[in-house]
């Protein structure tokens, strides 16, 4: 036999906490849509690429974007960008190619930000994707 208080304490329990839940799960959503269930995001202007001469002046943390082709490997994550202005070292992480096989022929768009040190500036890339 059930104890109706912890039953009725248990009801008063969900019927508090259903609506955060229920908002909780609908917030974090982090799969793909499904049919019928609209995709997120935003769709519009953002950040317009710039060239490596205005990426070198920039500050320290500055989001930028650039367009061109990576033309050398420098050791570990690090990599050789050129664009028509010139060259700036980039240091792309492992999981940031997520597959994509680039080429010093393929031009492609990266997103990050400058980190100035010491010893040079370097683009800390987000995301690239490679353009047709």
């Amino acid at each position: 036999m059930r104890n109706p208080i912890i039953s009725a304490l248990l009801l008063a329990f969900a019927l508090f906490f259903w609506p955060y839940a229920a908002a909780s799960a609908q917030d974090g959503f982090q799969g793909q849509p499904t049919a019928g269930q609209a995709g997120g995001g935003f769709s519009g202007p953002g950040i317009e690429p710039s060239t490596v001469r205005q990426a070198l002046r920039l500050r320290d943390d500055s989001p930028v974007t650039l367009r061109g082709n990576i033309v050398r490997h420098l050791g570990g994550d690090k990599y050789l960008f050129r664009d028509s202005s010139g060259e700036i070292a980039i240091d792309i992480d492992h999981h940031r190619w997520q597959g994509l096989n680039v080429t010093p022929e393929d031009t492609i768009e990266i997103s990050g930000e400058i980190d100035k040190d010491w010893d040079g500036t370097v683009v800390d890339v987000d995301s690239l994707i490679m353009l047709l």
